[in-house]
């Protein structure tokens, strides 16, 4: 096929799967196979999980209009649905936290997985139905994209993450973990509060009892 035939095909949509290629390719069984190899060992198709792929034609025209972040904050959603990005991703993106994170963290309902891609690492961690919650919905155009609350981002992070012992809570949250609490509203503060009672977890009481005795919440 011509560069710019291909171009033309491949420019339009954010993201596709191998049912729409089988459509713009006009391909089907082996002949398709056969041409999303090809189209990926050019280049020109990056694939991000089995039958999910993005194209770089797309992916030219984000970066041009420089959304390359939002770009792939919208596909982490798409890509294991239901999901709202949190973590270390959210946590860096509100200053919680003092270092760049590169991977898009998210949290889902489903089992836990990583998609290992050349543009970045989507990675997801499972949370029970009843704490799937406290994210807003930010417009990507006139897409969304679902991301954790500051007070979300930062219980998910807690909530998730081992700790041996409970001196081992205390070191973390006072001297090692670097969290920024300066950052956190005293809303984000309730809403902290709120969702250590939703969990039920004896862990998230111990941290919210720390964070209280030591005058961070």
């Amino acid at each position: 096929m011509e560069i710019l035939k291909l171009k033309e095909m491949l420019e339009k949509l954010a993201y596709y799967t191998k049912q729409n290629l089988n459509l713009y390719l006009n391909k089907k069984g082996e002949s398709l196979n056969y041409w999303i190899k090809k189209l990926i060992n050019k280049g020109l198709l990056i694939p991000i999980k089995k039958g999910f792929y993005l194209s770089s034609f797309y992916l030219d025209k984000v970066k041009e209009k420089n959304e390359t972040d939002e770009y792939l904050e919208y596909l982490a959603g798409i890509i294991r649905y239901p999901s709202y990005i949190s973590l270390e991703y959210a946590l860096a993106k509100y200053g919680l936290i003092p270092e760049s994170v590169f991977r898009i963290t998210s949290i889902s309902k489903k089992t836990t997985k990583k998609y290992d891609s050349k543009l970045t690492t989507f990675s997801y961690r499972k949370i029970k139905n009843r704490l799937f919650t406290g994210f807003i919905e930010k417009n990507y155009g006139r897409r969304t994209i679902r991301f954790a609350t500051p007070s979300k981002a930062l219980f998910d992070y807690l909530y998730l993450k081992k700790f041996d012992s409970d001196q081992e809570i205390e070191n973390y949250l006072l001297k090692i973990g670097r969290i920024n609490w300066l950052t956190l509203e005293p809303t984000d503060k309730k809403l902290f509060s709120k969702y250590v009672g939703l969990s039920s977890s004896k862990k998230m009481n111990k941290i919210l009892k720390i964070l209280v005795n030591n005058k961070i919440l």
